[in-house]
């Protein structure tokens, strides 16, 4: 097993020693929220289910629906890094208008 370095009480410790003893980083930025929060459904300081809400206060069912899905795409697609999320909203767009049947 490493010995354990010692590190001076006025430094920031960065790192830890796992149950091997091996120097492992600590990330000391903010924590986040993959669940209630995931980076990618938040621009501009606005979440994106707010602006679904927004969006959709008016509408009912399907033209909600995919009103909804069709913008949370939008919304996340260079976020999520690949063009995936264009082809996903252009879908429920086209299920709008009729186009995919």
């Amino acid at each position: 097993m490493a010995a354990k370095k010692e590190i001076p009480q006025n430094t920031k410790k960065t790192i830890f020693y796992d149950h091997a003893g091996i120097e492992q980083p600590v990330s000391f930025g903010p924590k986040v929220d993959s669940v209630n929060h995931p980076t990618h459904y938040t621009q501009g300081g606005i979440e994106c289910i707010d602006a679904l809400e927004a969006a959709t206060i008016n509408l009912r069912g399907i033209e909600a629906v995919c009103t909804a899905n069709a913008i949370k795409y939008l919304w996340r697609w260079q976020e999520k890094g690949d063009t995936e999320d264009l082809r996903k909203a252009r879908w429920y767009i086209n299920h709008m208008l009729g186009e995919n049947e």
